[in-house]
């Protein structure tokens, strides 16, 4: 509980977790309002056709970007202690690393979970709002409760899996740009390479967590099906957050 309380004062203390949490409000609600203003301007041109418009596109600016602030937020909750040799008084007091890793990233994926499924559910109904009897009809949850369900649990996994990362480098802008480039120019650069594309892409890991995110089916010489996409991202991430606790076990701090 004295951990617990720890790095809870940490997270609530410091400025950053407040402005990473308001970004990711502002992207998650003005995304949403974005693409649903997109699909009332096409639905009143008839020359135009209207974009698809369903919970997964909806949500799309907290999936996307605002899972991306979540991440950068986690990471930089073990590299600004490594920075400042705030973690070596930490593990002094609490002489159980693992301990204070699991907490910190049990702590941060909760707390983004519960943030991420409630700006979904207001990016949901913004988009309602502002594309008009289309969007109304579009977004139901019926057959789409995956695209809902599934934002917490991408969110907490993508927390786990940045202080794994942030744990590994300790170093923010490494960290920060390994995620960053990780997930938003290397994966999709891989898969759009053809039959190269098609190929890879099935291994990659926020491919597949992507895959189990959208309602649509998602292009691929996919090996498994959604629930299996799912199970790759937990296996990946659990190799990455295992391998620096044991990382941060076996080195000084």
């Amino acid at each position: 509980m004295g951990v617990l309380a720890a790095e809870r004062i940490k997270l609530t203390s410091t400025r950053s977790p407040w402005w990473c949490s308001a970004v990711i409000v502002a992207l998650g609600l003005g995304l949403a309002a974005l693409f649903a203003l997109v699909v009332r301007t096409s639905a009143d041109d008839p020359e135009v056709g209207m974009p698809a418009l369903d919970i997964s596109t909806a949500t799309s600016g907290v999936t996307g970007f605002g899972v991306m602030v979540l991440m950068i937020l986690a990471a930089l909750t073990v590299t600004s202690e490594y920075r400042f040799g705030v973690i070596r008084t930490t593990f002094q007091a609490v002489p159980n690393r693992y301990a204070v890793l699991l907490t910190k990233a049990g702590l941060v994926g909760l707390y983004g979970a519960a943030l991420s499924t409630l700006v979904a559910l207001g990016a949901v109904a913004v988009a309602k709002v502002v594309g008009g009897s289309e969007a109304t009809v579009a977004l139901t949850f019926d057959g789409q409760w995956r695209a809902v369900y599934g934002i917490p649990i991408y969110a907490f996994l993508a927390v786990v899996l940045a202080v794994g990362v942030g744990v590994l480098v300790r170093q923010s802008a490494a960290a920060i740009s390994l995620i960053v480039l990780w997930s938003l120019l290397l994966e999709p650069l891989l898969s759009a390479f053809g039959n190269f594309g098609r190929n890879v892409g099935p291994f990659l890991p926020f491919q597949n967590i992507n895959r189990f995110l959208t309602v649509t089916e998602v292009g691929g010489n996919w090996h498994w099906g959604v629930w299996g996409s799912l199970l790759y991202f937990i296996a990946f991430v659990a190799v990455v957050y295992v391998a620096a606790l044991v990382y941060a076990d076996r080195r000084d701090a």
